[in-house]
């Protein structure tokens, strides 16, 4: 089948998360191309901060606009996305990268981060989606690209509430990708490993040594590797993204091996739990 044609130089792009990080840098980008960009945060000082630098980047005649909203609210969600399309139109792409990620073990996390992590991980994909799919199918294209990760198809030790959100972000994104084609809506899934924006230092802070010893192998991205890989996957009919090398094979390993690369995890949490009991008996002897 042969989808509509949707391209990264023209129309409208709604980037959710769009204040910060990946959807900021994102957004730079398609500005910068000639899309016209909405992006959609929470916080009104970011959103004004990130307008601004969009702006700057933005060929000659780009309409920059931005919305504050709660993207795991539903009503929140549909009342803005109603608000834009009066204003706006109907988005040609999607790009979801609204989140926050709260690592830590599951016995001793509070579920109130566990339910945060899905709220923001999960809801403030799917919310977007529902709000903009009725009308793209209605207009009869449109791309719609959702930002997961690594943890998305690997579980990493330390991020159950992530990682529980992630994967369901690739299956819904999945599910979605088979129900909207026919209506000639592409849909791509992104997963990144640690991206270089301004929450990684907490997240660092907060997620156990093993975290490290498993994902020690796979460095930090910039955020415009990701952006790139959003603005080239736009128009093209790919549904997985994986914008790193090292990524890309661990997520072929698993799918080939399982085995192995629940082998090579266990034997990286042992090894760091053996450092940490040294670490620990080091400074008792202190």
């Amino acid at each position: 089948m042969r989808l509509p044609e949707v391209r990264s130089d023209r129309g409208l792009a709604v980037v959710t998360g769009g204040s910060s990080g990946i959807g900021l840098a994102a957004a730079k980008m398609l500005a910068a191309r000639g899309m016209d960009v909405t992006i959609i945060a929470r916080d009104p000082a970011k959103l004004e901060a990130a307008s601004s630098a969009i702006a700057q980047s933005a060929a000659p005649g780009v309409d920059v606009a931005a919305f504050s909203a709660d993207l795991s609210d539903w009503d929140v969600t549909r009342a803005v996305f109603e608000c834009l399309a009066a204003e706006q139109g109907v988005p040609d792409v999607l790009v979801n990268s609204a989140g926050v990620i709260y690592p830590g073990e599951f016995t001793a996390m509070p579920l109130s981060d566990f339910k945060i992590n899905v709220d923001s991980g999960f809801w403030s994909v799917v919310h977007p989606c529902r709000a903009a799919a009725p009308a793209m199918v209605g207009r009869g294209s449109g791309h719609i690209i959702n930002v997961a990760s690594v943890a998305g198809f690997l579980g990493i030790y330390g991020y159950t509430g992530y990682s529980s959100a992630k994967y369901a972000t690739v299956g819904f994104s999945e599910a979605l990708r088979f129900e909207m084609r026919p209506a000639g809506i592409r849909v791509a899934c992104v997963c990144p490993p640690d991206t270089e924006t301004p929450a990684l230092a907490l997240e660092r802070a907060m997620r156990p040594p093993e975290t490290d010893a498993v994902a020690g192998n796979i460095r930090p991205i910039p955020a415009e590797k990701v952006a790139t890989a959003i603005v080239r996957a736009i128009g093209r009919d790919r549904f997985m993204v994986i914008p790193d090398v090292l990524s890309a094979f661990y997520f072929r390993l698993k799918g080939i091996a399982p085995e192995v690369f629940q082998a090579i995890v266990d034997s990286d949490v042992r090894k760091a739990r053996r450092e940490r009991r040294k670490l620990n008996d080091a400074q008792r002897d202190v």
